[in-house]
């Protein structure tokens, strides 16, 4: 317990899975009722974030606009804007844009990758992966520019079965009853692995905070023109760490 609280920032917790498993607040969210009795241990991974932007969204100009579902079906959301200097392309081959739009500290960015058509998303994450994101997002292919940005109000959420990815990936003897050994918790060897479930939350609303002092300003000229980049159609995002070039997070909004 206390190297995972040293190590992880994490908690051991005992709960009585055979008669009050439903009571615990982690736990209930996560598994359906009934889910877990004859359970002995459960490892929850549960992956929350809600970064603060480097140049905020002023709540003032919030405001109520369609977001197109398909061609045909479309639904009120709260939509926020900010005209502001963005790193961002437009890749025709693609039939795509992309927009960066940096986190307080500028260690992390959120990336916008929105379809030029609204039907367009398919296409798009038929064409996914980490060596073209990486490709597309590169400073070859981005440049700073005034752009009129609009973006929905959004929260993603979204629970995972990892047992048959983890085996995919080669943990195998955890889930196998005749080789799985966890004697080193109990001192017996009749613990396997039967369940590993994920659970992340993305929440995107206006809040953050300015830029500091030392942010570079960007000077551009009046008759320079302006960008729009409006997400009221599905679009993908994902969150990165910038040093590294790591995706922390991966998802699609299709209907804020």
């Amino acid at each position: 317990m206390d190297n995972i609280k040293k190590f992880y920032l994490a908690s051991v917790e005992s709960v009585d899975f055979n008669n009050a498993a439903e009571e615990s607040q982690k736990i209930k969210d996560m598994f359906p009722k009934d889910s877990l009795n004859h359970t002995i241990l459960v490892l929850v991974n549960a992956v929350y974030f809600k970064g603060q932007w480097d140049t905020k969204f002023d709540t003032k100009n919030t405001v109520e606009k369609e977001f197109w579902l398909d061609k045909d079906t479309s639904k009120p959301v709260q939509m926020m804007r900010q005209s502001n200097v963005f790193n961002f392309t437009s890749l025709e081959d693609l039939q795509a844009k992309i927009l960066e739009i940096p986190y307080k500290g500028k260690d992390l960015s959120m990336m916008l990758l929105l379809p030029h058509e609204v039907d367009g998303l398919q296409k798009l994450e038929d064409q996914l992966t980490a060596e073209n994101l990486i490709e597309w997002t590169s400073s070859q292919n981005m440049s700073n520019g005034q752009v009129d940005l609009y973006l929905p109000r959004f929260k993603v959420e979204e629970s995972y079965e990892l047992k048959a990815t983890l085996k995919a990936l080669g943990m195998v003897d955890a889930f196998n009853t005749k080789r799985a050994n966890f004697s080193g918790m109990t001192g017996r060897q009749d613990l396997v692995v039967s369940k590993v479930r994920h659970k992340s939350f993305v929440e995107v609303t206006e809040e953050g905070t300015e830029a500091a002092a030392s942010t570079d300003v960007e000077v551009i000229a009046k008759s320079a023109p302006i960008y729009p980049f409006h997400c009221d159609h599905p679009f993908l995002f994902f969150i990165k760490h910038n040093k590294t070039n790591s995706i922390l997070f991966l998802g699609r909004v299709s209907s804020p």
